[in-house]
């Protein structure tokens, strides 16, 4: 027993080493791995990162009040990065948003992007001011804040390469493919997927009513018609009857296509195609508001979601289709008997030149006998062959 004893000892002191080597080996890649979470790289183009830390939607939107953080919620938004660059006594100020897919992402590059922001080619969505960049790219949006950026492209496009590896591609939203482009004010769209964005870019207060928590999204634009500024919005639901009920709601709370022109509330018009809702606001009149709404690059022709006559309703099914309903049955009638016919005839025929050769042979033929008559039945007796036999 000592000496059993005394084996165990010495296996546990080599053992014990070996375990916490490993243990230390598997710390190693996690604490390396806690530090490569961070999305801004350590440096780009001579820029070095001084300072980096994580920040909520309220921290980011605190410039702009709480509007802009429930619009950065709305939009799905996962985790956020801010540091400061500096090179020599420039500094950068960045910000990266992490969304939770990339249509929230594109929402977010454009609820930040002001007019002041034309297009630039720090990559395929980016613009830039003298003072401010974004870039959009993937599920992250890149907001890089400076003194002059004018002249520093080819140092940011550095760093939106280095932030792009960071990012998780997928499909974005279509909806501006429907925007007309005659009279649209430059920079003035945007994806919205929630109240708080609506009721920043929309001229009308119409909250929660648009159905977002049914799965609806959106695109706002504004346009100058006539001297007039007039506001596109466009909305997209997952089904037709979705649609279609949203319509009907926004007419009972709003002035929507005249439905409520005692209430004081401006006039909206609105016309609806299967998932499609369009509503236009600032329009003078019908007639204005049709000359934007039938502008809208649809696949389908959008029609006034109104009572139709009672003549178009139900409709008689015409005469010609009809008729050829009465052919065809009368055709299909008529192969059946042809063809009922020859096969009968055939069988007739076969079985008279040739008897119990073909169909219907007596050595094949079996009867269900119940006995209820001493004499059994035969099967020859149905055709006569047993006599025919005899007679021979």
């Amino acid at each position: 027993m000592p000496r059993f004893r005394c084996l165990i000892a010495l296996f546990l002191l080599a053992v014990a080493p070996l375990s916490a080597q490993q243990q230390t080996s598997a710390q190693k890649p996690a604490a390396t791995a806690k530090e490569d979470k961070g999305i801004l790289p350590a440096s780009f183009a001579g820029w070095t990162l001084a300072t980096r830390k994580v920040f909520t939607p309220t921290e980011a939107a605190s410039p702009a009040g709480s509007t802009a953080a429930t619009a950065t919620a709305e939009y799905g938004f996962a985790s956020g990065e801010q540091g400061e660059y500096t090179h020599g006594a420039d500094t950068l100020k960045t910000q990266v948003y992490r969304m939770k897919d990339p249509s929230g992402a594109y929402g977010e590059y454009f609820y930040l992007r002001t007019p002041d922001m034309p297009q630039a080619n720090l990559a395929e969505h980016s613009s830039m001011s003298r003072g401010r960049a974004l870039v959009l790219t993937g599920n992250l949006v890149l907001d890089i804040r400076g003194r002059d950026l004018r002249g520093l492209g080819p140092q940011l496009k550095s760093l939106a390469a280095a932030v792009a590896k960071h990012a998780e591609m997928g499909a974005g939203p279509t909806l501006w493919q429907y925007l007309p482009a005659q009279d649209m004010v430059a920079r003035s769209d945007h994806y919205i997927l929630g109240p708080a964005a609506l009721d920043q870019f929309f001229p009308v207060a119409l909250g929660d009513s648009l159905g977002f928590s049914n799965g609806a999204e959106a695109e706002s634009v504004n346009y100058r018609l006539d001297g007039r500024d007039l506001t596109l919005l466009i909305a997209d639901f997952p089904t037709p009857g979705l649609a279609a009920n949203q319509l009907a709601e926004l007419q009972k709370r709003f002035n929507v296509n005249g439905s409520l022109p005692a209430q004081n509330s401006p006039a909206l018009y609105a016309k609806r195609s299967l998932t499609l809702l369009v509503i236009v606001s600032g329009a003078s009149s019908e007639a204005q508001a049709d000359t934007l709404l039938d502008h809208v690059r649809s696949t389908t022709q959008f029609t006034w979601d109104e009572p139709t006559s009672p003549h178009s309703r139900g409709g008689i099914v015409p005469i010609p289709v009809i008729a050829s309903l009465i052919v065809g049955t009368c055709t299909i009638c008529m192969f059946a008997a042809v063809a009922s016919l020859a096969f009968g005839g055939f069988r007739l025929l076969v079985k008279r030149l040739l008897p119990d050769r073909v169909f219907d042979r007596s050595s094949e033929l079996q009867i269900l006998q119940l006995g209820l008559s001493s004499k059994p039945i035969n099967a020859e007796d149905f055709y006569g062959v047993g006599r025919t036999r005899e007679r021979k």
